[in-house]
């Protein structure tokens, strides 16, 4: 379907909603909100039937240009009907493009009557042992045999791509293609943690297996980004850094200028946006607190640097979710780094622990509710729970706890002074000089074990955690009321923590714990344990 009945069916819809006559498909998508039947405000709109049936049409067009896209045969003709597609599918609802990805999860998957067929075949066909190549000349019906054998695998193995693998592959190699593609990734990632359909999820798996491989190593760009980029650059940047914001111009120069560096991952079909980016700090020492890299006095001569500190890294597009583009990024820099600096020899993180506090409330929180049900003498409300009464603080700990006595602290237990303090909202403890000494060796312990033994499916549960621990790095330190703002502290009750990556150890480092779990970490973490 061409773009110009394509922009007939929207004008029919701007008109019938009485605003002015433009052609832009961004307009368009403006003028339809994500529910038909309500507005962001939450009132009401009521749209007439002409106006429905003309929403249903564009729909149409849009999905009908989709099954264009794939079932062409020629792909240098489907240049027009990709950029009608994209373009169509930026015009629909979020409903609506729900139900286009879903009926191109459906209607395009494998044939799986074919593949039923071809397995059928392929069982009852004799299997070529090694020794046959030596006897096909000599019978031409063990190589008959063999060629019907082979025809049919290969057959086997094509049938079990679904359909819509020519369409993203289609859209890969078409101009603009691939920021499409992360867009409709996203879209679908969305979708699914609302509605975890299971045709919906294996579109999302292929699509992000097809995406792992268009954005290999090989085919990104390594750009170190300064101040003299383009501000269209430095915006996204500001726009993107997702760990400390960047509060002003001063401070976005301070992080691009003298003894500090930004390296970007850029694919060239997608020109002028980061995939990801690392900030850098060269420094004397591994760093303890996030003030001295980004607010205290002015960075030490480049030439005086030992350590090369990782303080930030941030993914720009949530389409590439679960795509290890910083693996690749940080190894690069490593490399990068240490052979432009050969001074410089130790490549750590100063991170943050986002899960932290998040497990801690909730691991006190089932603790105190279980520790009161034992005190009423009942049994858990919940007999499938999977809670159990462990002791969270030790004794001393308890003690101590305890002997906070004022209103803000209450509570008939140690967890519940914990709990309480730890959940109020404007976080007082924080700032207290009598809560911080009795709380700092709790939360730091605790937070050690949060670290190396809490884990999910064999792996550590804190995702930044297991993002470095994967790509080869130890857990090396972790630092008191290293992030003190008001983010900081919700995540991790300001606690940071040191990864380091020792180039020696690295590969080993990454197959143990990706074959067993195994958490490797200094004498110093595992002493708070």
């Amino acid at each position: 379907m061409s773009k110009k009945k394509l922009a007939i069916l929207l004008r029919a819809r701007m008109r019938s909603s009485n605003h002015s006559a433009k052609s832009s498909l961004s307009h368009f998508t403006k003028e339809i909100p994500s529910n038909p039947q309500e507005n962001h405000s939450g009132d009401h709109i009521v749209r007439n039937s002409s106006e429905l049936d003309t929403i249903g049409r564009v729909y149409d067009v849009v999905r009908e240009t989709m099954h264009t896209a794939i079932s062409a045969t020629k792909t240098g003709g489907s240049d027009i009907t990709l950029n009608d597609f994209e373009e169509g599918y930026f015009s629909l609802s979020i409903e609506d493009r729900k139900k286009l990805l879903l009926a191109l999860a459906k209607e395009y998957d494998v044939n799986r009557e074919q593949v039923r067929e071809l397995i059928k075949q392929y069982l009852g066909l004799e299997t070529p042992s090694s020794d046959d190549d030596a006897e096909l000349h000599s019978s031409p019906k063990k190589e008959a045999s063999s060629s019907v054998f082979y025809r049919v695998e290969w057959s086997l193995r094509h049938a079990l791509k679904p359909t819509y693998e020519t369409f993203f592959e289609r859209l890969n190699t078409h101009p603009g293609g691939l920021r499409f593609l992360s867009i409709l990734r996203a879209d679908l990632l969305s979708i699914l943690t609302k509605d975890n359909m299971p045709s919906l999820r294996a579109l999302d798996s292929y699509l992000k297996e097809k995406l792992g491989m268009w954005l290999s190593p090989a085919t990104l760009e390594l750009h170190q980004i300064t101040w003299d980029d383009p501000a269209s650059l430095l915006e996204k940047i500001v726009a993107y850094e997702a760990v400390h914001p960047i509060s002003n111009l001063l401070d976005l120069k301070r992080r691009l200028g003298i003894g500090r560096r930004c390296f970007g991952y850029f694919h060239p079909s997608i020109p002028g946006e980061p995939l990801i980016f690392i900030e850098v700090a060269l420094m004397e020492t591994v760093a303890q607190t996030i003030q001295e890299v980004l607010w205290d006095n002015p960075p030490i001569p480049e030439n005086q640097a030992t350590c090369a500190l990782f303080y930030s890294i941030s993914s720009t597009q949530p389409g590439l979710a679960g795509i290890n583009l910083g693996k690749f990024l940080i190894k690069r820099v490593i490399t990068l780094v240490k052979k432009e600096m050969s001074h410089v020899s130790t490549f750590a993180t100063l991170s943050p622990i986002p899960g932290y506090m998040q497990w801690l409330l909730s691991k006190l929180s089932s603790q105190s509710r279980f520790a009161e049900e034992e005190r009423g003498g009942g049994t858990q409300s919940n007999p499938t729970s999977s809670t159990f009464s462990e002791k969270v603080l030790l004794p001393e700990e308890e003690q101590a706890l305890m002997s906070l006595s004022d209103d803000s602290s209450s509570g008939s237990n140690g967890m519940e002074v914990l709990l309480n303090l730890l959940s109020a909202k404007n976080c007082d403890w924080a700032t207290s000089p009598r809560i911080l000494p009795v709380l700092e060796p709790i939360l730091m312990r605790l937070c050690a074990r949060y670290l190396l033994q809490e884990k999910k499916r064999g792996k550590a549960l804190d995702s930044v955690a297991n993002f470095h621990l994967q790509n080869g790095a130890m857990v090396e330190r972790i630092n008191w009321m290293a992030d003190r703002s008001e983010k900081g502290i919700h995540q991790s009750g300001g606690i940071m923590v040191n990864y380091v990556y020792r180039l020696e150890n690295i590969e080993d480092f990454a197959q143990s714990y990706f074959g067993s779990g195994q958490i490797h970490a200094s004498p110093g973490i595992h002493s708070r344990l």
